[in-house]
């Protein structure tokens, strides 16, 4: 019954009332009646004048439109300013760069923040927030590179498990523990395709093919992004674009590239990553034509708004606004705003020159309200995508961050991507797995028990001394009785110590089987950790050789976040696990691999080169005019002249304790014709004495086209278990799709003749057939 219905008397009543049951019956209902109608009807009025944008039975496009309408111009500029939070200080902490900020929220002069972590203390700063004058909240962002709390192997480990669905699983357990913190945003997945392993970044990434980069980079964004509810968060695309060609792998430098390799080279990840929906991109540090990327109209509305549709946002990277002042393209930080602005970029990341300087370009006629209003319209898209006007505080559940954290089923799926994530590179006698009846092992080498080498530089919220140590892993799998640590060697220094190598070797001596630990820090890899020098150090290899005399069997276990030089340990060790940065559970993994327990099944993503001065080499290189001798007697051509052209390994390589053999390879015809499917099988049968896993790889070459293309490039890839003793015929398709490339404006080429087939367990050792493409 709604309020005024008690003014109205049924007529049946009124004929038995008296004139004072009349009167008394009015005056209760002046008194208490009429009070609670007007009461009723402000609150009518009240939800009638709720703003559209709070309205939630309308269209987030609805509400964006609304509350641009409402904003002034300062706001807006606002909403592109994003400022780092002091993770050691916190906004309860008095600092008095901390209330500024604080102040400057409440001003709705920031539009989010980054390195605010946990749920209460992002809480209390979205509390901030929501007394500006318009209650917009705030976006919390992070780098969430591989892992949270618990952290998996890095992206290129990983990626050499050559496994979508394991990469897609842990980005989606990565983005569980982020969001239960409070954090909506993580700076990844890292899209750069690069042959340059003295570059730090390529820990970050999935190595050197375009095409599988592409798919891996696809995988990431939909496990870190899911349907974005509250267990997901937002992916960001970096570094746009061409970053991995950084020159002489120096972090921060001069890139340079033409558009054909830009297109077929750096931005397929890239399209991949915002075709699965990625919420957003990050500029690079780099330039491109000249231009920083933060500045480069080209790269950001020709490509990614015209020609891809992105309908997401942009972020700079930290500072990379102001640093085109440096670069030499702006002459202050004023002009660096409206360059990047006007090329497309949005938020920005620390310079504070969008919330600076934005009304004033506004006014000047420097940059147009339309920009502005479309750059702010898809960060509050976001926003509102998110829930995060409708529940600010999605994110900030103490508890549910208390029990999400490195949780045992977290834990227990880093284990599952460490061991994927091992690749064999050489078992000489079948030294692996470990003989069972073992009864003494000699583990030797600083880094299996130091725990302050095992993490990189991304490792979020992760703490070492929660990983397991290779030391750790043996002595679950074996017992500690049956190991016996040496340090061998000293990290802080090349100087080789007798000492400890003397000591080392006796060791060795008493010992059934000899595990070394090589390679460098993990804290090595990352941003700002390029090396001249990727060579094994060499107070290491002398160790090894000092072990090699002992005759006991050597297997090198190698901790890197990179390709390092092998050619020097090679020949030293009867096998070699390279084992990257793995991560919470690295000993577990690589104890379960030493042991058998788990059959290595993964393969390189990035060749590893003979020797420092081939960098860079990779296998889809291009051709050259001369490929072979010219002369007939070895001459010039292009090669070294103290090498060959060759990688110690190569992309695609990985051993396992099963032995795969490939026959029978056959196309279903030799002519394909434009818009039909050509199918490809392959018989790969495990002669080998376990069951196993293969990753069988297909690769394609066109010798013949309008623009030169690689010697070989990878177009697919299944990975199959056999058991032992059985054989499986594979199949492939290849389509116009796999067939395609791009010219120099973007545009997808299709081109008839002649093509070659590769299939192989990796990217030389091959079988070889071909067929004619015809229009």
């Amino acid at each position: 019954m709604l309020p005024w219905d008690y003014l109205i008397i049924p007529e049946e009543e009124a004929t038995t009332l008296t004139n004072a049951n009349l009167i008394i019956n009015r005056i209760i209902m002046i008194k208490y009646v009429l009070p609670l109608l007007a009461a009723f009807s402000m609150a009518r009025v009240t939800l009638a004048q709720k703003p559209i944008y709070m309205q939630t039975d309308l269209t987030i496009e609805e509400r964006v439109k609304d509350l641009l309408g409402r904003m002034t111009v300062e706001e807006k500029a606002g909403q592109l300013n994003q400022l780092a939070g002091d993770l050691n200080t916190g906004p309860a902490s008095g600092n008095a760069d901390w209330q500024n900020r604080l102040e400057a929220i409440k001003s709705g002069k920031v539009g989010s923040m980054l390195n605010v972590i946990g749920a209460s203390k992002t809480r209390q700063v979205q509390e901030a927030a929501l007394k500006s004058r318009l209650g917009i909240p705030l976006l919390f962002g992070y780098d969430v590179i591989h892992g949270f709390k618990t952290i998996f192997p890095i992206p290129l480990a990983e990626a050499c498990s050559w496994d979508l669905e394991l990469a897609e699983k842990n980005a989606s357990v990565a983005a569980n523990e982020t969001s239960a913190a409070g954090v909506h945003w993580t700076f990844g997945p890292m899209c750069d395709i690069s042959t340059e392993p003295r570059w730090g970044r390529v820990m970050e990434g999935a190595g050197e093919d375009p095409w599988y980069g592409a798919q891996i980079a696809a995988a990431r964004v939909k496990g870190f992004q899911g349907n974005l509810d509250n267990n997901h968060i937002l992916a960001c695309l970096k570094h746009f674009a061409g970053y991995g060609a950084v020159e002489a792998g120096k972090e921060y430098a001069y890139t340079d590239m033409s558009r054909q390799a830009l297109w077929n080279k750096y931005l397929p990840p890239f399209k991949a990553a915002v075709e699965a929906g990625a919420a957003s991109v990050m500029n690079g540090f780099n330039t491109f034509e000249g231009i920083p990327v933060t500045g480069n109209e080209y790269l950001v509305n020709t490509v990614l708004k015209n020609k891809w549709n992105f309908k997401g946002f942009l972020v700079s990277d930290w500072n990379s606004i102001g640093e085109m002042v440096a670069w030499g393209y702006a002459s202050d930080k004023k002009d660096a705003a409206m360059k990047a602005f006007n090329a497309g970029s949005m938020m920005d990341m620390e310079t504070q020159a969008m919330v600076e300087y934005i009304p004033e370009l506004l006014k000047e006629g420097k940059i147009s309200l339309e920009a502005l209003n479309y750059a702010v319209g898809r960060i509050l898209y976001y926003k509102f995508k998110l829930g995060l006007f409708d529940n600010p505080f999605a994110y900030c559940d103490e508890q549910r961050e208390k029990a999400t954290l490195l949780s045992p089923q977290n834990r227990k799926q880093a284990l599952e991507a460490a061991k994927r994530s091992v690749v064999l590179l050489k078992n000489d006698n079948k030294v692996l797995p470990l003989k069972k009846g073992i009864k003494k092992i000699a583990l030797i080498g600083s880094f299996a028990r130091e725990k302050n080498h095992m993490y990189d530089f991304w490792i979020a919220q992760g703490n070492v001394k929660e990983a397991v140590s290779l030391e750790e892993g043996l002595h679950t799998a074996f017992g500690k009785s049956a190991i016996r640590y040496s340090e061998g060697y000293s990290t802080s220094a090349e100087v080789m110590d007798k000492a400890k190598i003397a000591e080392a070797v006796a060791n060795a001596r008493n010992a059934d089987i000899v595990i070394v630990n090589i390679g460098i820090s993990g804290t090595l890899a990352g941003e700002d950790r390029s090396l001249s020098d990727i060579n094994v150090p060499q107070n290491q290899v002398e160790l090894l050789r000092e072990l090699k005399k002992t005759g006991k069997p050597l297997v090198a276990v190698v901790s890197a976040g990179r390709p390092l030089v092998l050619t020097g340990v090679h020949d030293l060790c009867d096998a070699i696990l390279y084992t990257w940065v793995l991560g919470s559970e690295s000993g577990n993994a690589i104890a379960e691999v030493l042991t058998g327990q788990y059959n290595p099944s993964a393969k390189t993503v990035m060749s590893f080169p003979k020797s420092l001065g081939q960098v860079p080499v990779y296998y889809n290189h291009y051709r050259t005019g001369r490929p072979t001798t010219t002369d007939g007697m070895g001459n010039w051509y292009s090669r070294y002249r103290d090498i060959d052209n060759e990688p110690l390994y190569p992309f695609g390589y990985g051993l396992g304790y099963s032995r795969f053999t490939y026959s029978n390879l056959v196309l279903s015809d030799s002519i394909l014709k434009n818009g039909e499917t050509l199918r490809v099988k392959v018989t790969v049968a495990n002669n080998g004495e376990y069951d196993g896993e293969e990753v069988v790889q297909l690769y394609i070459s066109d010798p013949a086209a309008s623009i030169i293309r690689p010697v070989k490039e990878l177009k697919g890839f299944r990975k199959i278990l056999l058991k032992k003793g059985e054989a499986r015929e594979v199949e492939f398709t290849i389509t116009n799709k796999e067939l395609s490339f791009y010219d120099a404006s973007g545009n997808n080429l299709l081109e008839a003749g002649k093509f070659e087939v590769f299939v192989g367990a990796n990217s030389r050792d091959v079988l070889t057939g071909g067929f004619r493409l015809e229009e």
